[in-house]
């Protein structure tokens, strides 16, 4: 599972002690509430299901497999199926590609979710081998699954456009710069990338100018 409410909070006060601008987010919209996912296959089939499309999309296609296939979250069910068959439950020729590439290199023991890599670099070099698995998706499963605690997703256009906004940032920082940056905030920037999609669900309202 992923951060608890304590792990984040003590994670952002120690964060707030060494950066005032977090310290002023942090007294604008409060802690993030956590973002708990179960480890395992279910979860990263969630995770190709939702590429490119929204949370409600997703979850129905999820609902529509269980109705066709049965537990989605056993991969056989899905290596069982057949192509119109996952197409029924709307998943497109290629996310069912990648349906089907994530059940056979978890169902042939290649790729062991119970057992990745400590290092996170190691884990997430893992999970991309895998087709339709890219470094987001990767790590957005060791933050919300695993509860890793210095994943940074700087790849996430919304975790770019909060780190702008909270240091004052003019334009919205690259990848390359979002990343340079976290290296001070190492090692509670899994706890500053929750942070920072709950500052951004605040609104562009949120005033939020560092102090």
């Amino acid at each position: 599972m992923g951060l608890s409410a304590e792990q984040i909070r003590t994670a952002m006060d120690a964060l707030a002690l060494t950066e005032p601008a977090f310290a002023a987010g942090l007294a604008r919209v409060g802690y993030p509430p956590p973002r708990l996912r179960e480890r395992g296959y279910a979860t990263l089939l969630r995770t190709i299901l939702g590429q490119q499309v929204s949370v409600a999309s997703a979850a129905a296609v999820y609902r529509k497999l269980e109705t066709l296939v049965g537990d989605p979250g056993d991969p056989h069910t899905i290596l069982a199926a057949s192509d119109e068959t996952l197409r029924a439950a709307g998943l497109s020729r290629q996310k069912a590609s990648y349906a089907r590439s994530l059940a056979e290199e978890v169902t042939s023991g290649r790729l062991d979710l119970d057992h990745l890599p400590a290092d996170d670099e190691e884990a997430i070099a893992q999970l991309v081998r895998v087709k339709g698995i890219g470094r987001w998706s990767a790590e957005i499963y060791l933050l919300f699954a695993e509860g890793r605690e210095d994943v940074w997703p700087a790849g996430d256009l919304a975790v770019q456009i909060e780190v702008g906004r909270l240091l004052g940032h003019d334009e919205r920082p690259s990848e390359k710069l979002t990343r340079a940056l976290a290296e001070a905030w190492r090692p509670h920037r899994g706890a500053l990338a929750i942070f920072t999609w709950h500052h951004y669900g605040a609104g562009p309202d949120v005033d939020a100018a560092p102090v």
